[in-house]
């Protein structure tokens, strides 16, 4: 089952951190596979989704570009009560097939590379890298990094070959809420748009039509815990250097295969 990245606002989740098991906050809430059935009427603006579709062919557009997003997320502390987490994370990519992630904070530093062929996640603090032949365009390579390594990030239908058809998944509700003045430094409209497993409100640039943050709470989540991510430093169709998606680990890196973080240990071999 897929799920919209961008609605759904998983946070992105490293391998070599996660075989690390550095000290990390705790992972976000996610969506239940069964969300509940809230009855929703299905009601879609024309004007909310003229908005989106502006944005998402935007986006599409791009055969190049990069930008940083900035997530913040809800989860409990000790009391049960929310605390608020914040990764920052450098996005680069060049369609159809090169991809570059990295996330210099909060928590250790991660690397995430893809050029067609192979995916590695580097974390330099444990000096460990996981590399592992990838699909040969970015669509598929999210996929198979999800399924296979549980590496989600919540950009992720701003990157894809089609953001609308991503974003338009299971939608049932969306409308104009007005416009602000505020995020992103720039005149923005606010669309909200409701799925199967999230109520999501997005400012999208009036002018430039790029997205400028995405608030999101998960349909089912008793607590209603916020996840949000603002993206700012846009650049569609920059130059980029030749060895932008290129990394040669360093010597004596540490290898780790690339699983999902749930994924059991092997058994000993019998002897």
């Amino acid at each position: 089952m897929k799920i919209s990245a961008l609605v759904a606002l998983l946070m992105a989740a490293s391998l070599a951190a996660a075989q690390a098991q550095q000290q990390q906050p705790p992972a976000p809430a996610t969506p239940s596979t069964a969300a509940p059935d809230l009855g929703l009427k299905v009601e879609i603006e024309p004007a909310a989704m003229a908005l989106v579709k502006a944005m998402c062919d935007r986006l599409a557009a791009a055969k190049t570009m990069s930008f940083t997003a900035v997530t913040t997320y809800e989860s409990p502390d000790r009391t049960g009560e929310p605390l608020a987490y914040t990764t920052l994370a450098q996005v680069t990519l060049q369609r159809p097939d090169k991809l570059r992630v990295i996330t210099p904070g909060d928590g250790p530093r991660t690397e995430f590379y893809y050029n067609g062929k192979t995916v590695q996640a580097y974390e330099p603090a444990a000096n460990i890298v996981a590399s592992v032949e990838a699909p040969a365009t970015i669509d598929a390579m999210l996929t198979a990094a999800y399924d296979n390594a549980a590496i989600y990030f919540p950009f992720t239908d701003l990157i894809v070959s089609d953001p609308l058809k991503m974003i338009s998944a299971n939608l049932r509700v969306a409308f104009v809420v007005g416009k602000s003045i505020v995020v992103g430094g720039v005149p923005t409209d606010i669309v909200v748009l409701v799925g199967k497993f999230v109520h999501v409100q997005l400012w999208i640039g009036s002018d430039d039509k790029l997205p400028r943050m995405a608030r999101a709470i998960f349909i089912g989540d008793p607590s209603h815990y916020r996840h949000t991510v603002q993206f700012s430093d846009w650049k569609l169709d920059p130059t980029l250097p030749p060895d932008t998606f290129a990394f040669t680990p360093p010597a004596g890196a540490a290898r780790a295969p690339f699983a999902r973080p749930d994924t059991p240990p092997a058994a000993p071999a019998k002897k």
